[in-house]
């Protein structure tokens, strides 16, 4: 009985030592990790900078099968945040500023071990990325307690992340090569109303501003008690490559015309019905000059005249307002062509005659004998 009572009081007094131990430690840490990632810089912050793929990529997200998160309207950019809740604790996150495909910087909260997390993203050879994730905060007197038995904070949140990254690459790598492009050729639009907004993008910013800009379409229409008439969609007035630089209209369908009031930044237009070339691509928008580039050689090769009063048409059909998945978009494209002239066969005029004109006799026919095909016919 007295070795019992000396082992628990060693256990208690060593319970005791550490308690002291961790209580005069700051709890100060700091923790950096990096990754070359499989895909294009543009690519991947975007992917990081939407919180909903968080519980796609995230180690302890994706390990913990009781996680549950919570996703307000904003998901992206400044400002963004969500919540969560799992087995081991609860937090949120928020998106304190951004910088376009170059880094993000956010706050993270988790059960009382709160993080400044900086993300910066450079482009690699080959079109790849490397990813640096470096997390730098206090930990809670639970958590250092944790991190003490487990080999310090280094191997405990460093293991997350390096977890977390690889989860990026595979991700990506899916996501960004699972497309599909398919040529479906000539078809014809039909007139169509609509609210916009016009201004010139750089084109690669093009799909970003169109998330900024359709949900104001939307509430646009919401407070004016408009229907709308199908999915948002761009036109492209301009496209120029060599500048980078596109003069677009984003544009929300609607079920009739209206006037918009002086001033405003939302003004009412009208897409008449024309002929184009229709493109459907399935997947990430990076695919989206192949699918331009197989459009402009099916109008060649078909010999189509194009039209080139203006550039082309956007339908977004299933767009990053509707999934967050990369493989899962879908894009109508419509380059406008000219109707092909079809010859107009001449019809002889009808001249009767006068009276002065004298008939000549009409010479009369060889007969031919009638086949079994005549013969059986009406006509």
């Amino acid at each position: 009985m007295k070795i019992l009572k000396y082992l628990f009081l060693l256990s208690l007094l060593s319970l005791v030592a550490l308690t002291v131990f961790v209580a005069t430690q700051k709890g100060i840490f700091s923790v950096e990790r990096s990754k070359v990632i499989n895909s294009p810089r543009a690519t991947v912050y975007n992917y990081v900078n939407d919180f909903r793929n968080y519980e796609d990529f995230e180690s302890w997200s994706v390990e913990d099968p009781t996680m549950r998160m919570t996703f307000p309207n904003k998901t992206a950019g400044n400002g963004a945040s969500f919540y969560w809740e799992g087995s081991e604790g609860k937090g949120n996150a928020i998106t304190l500023k951004t910088k376009e495909g170059e880094s993000i910087q956010q706050k993270m909260n988790f059960d009382g071990t709160a993080a400044d997390v900086n993300w910066t993203f450079k482009d690699t050879l080959a079109g790849k990325t490397k990813v640096t994730w470096k997390a730098k905060g206090t930990m809670s007197f639970l958590f250092k307690i944790y991190t003490a038995l487990n080999g310090g904070s280094d191997n405990i949140i460093g293991t997350i992340s390096e977890k977390s990254l690889a989860n990026i690459d595979k991700n990506l790598d899916y996501e960004t090569r699972t497309y599909a492009i398919k040529v479906n050729g000539v078809v014809k639009k039909i007139e169509t109303p609509y609210i916009k907004q016009t201004f010139t993008s750089e084109i690669s910013k093009v799909n970003k501003n169109a998330r900024i800009v359709i949900p104001k379409l939307i509430e646009f229409s919401e407070t004016n008690s408009l229907s709308t008439n199908g999915k948002p969609f761009i036109i492209y007035h301009t496209y120029d490559t060599a500048s980078g630089l596109a003069k677009i209209s984003i544009c929300l369908p609607i079920n009739k015309e209206i006037s918009t009031s002086a001033g405003s930044d939302i003004t009412a237009g009208k897409l008449n019905g024309f002929e184009a070339v229709k493109t459907t691509l399935k997947g990430d928008y990076i695919h989206t000059n192949e699918a331009i580039a197989k459009t402009t050689a099916f109008i060649n090769n078909e010999k189509i005249i194009p039209d080139l009063s203006w550039s082309h048409l956007e339908i977004l059909t299933i767009s990053k307002l509707d999934t967050k998945s990369p493989s899962k978009l879908m894009t109508e494209i419509y380059f406008p062509t000219k109707p092909k002239v079809i010859p107009v066969a001449k019809v002889p005029v009808y001249q009767p005659q006068t009276e002065t004109q004298t008939a000549k006799p009409a010479t009369p026919a060889p007969a031919t004998p009638k086949t079994t095909e005549e013969e059986d016919s009406e006509f």
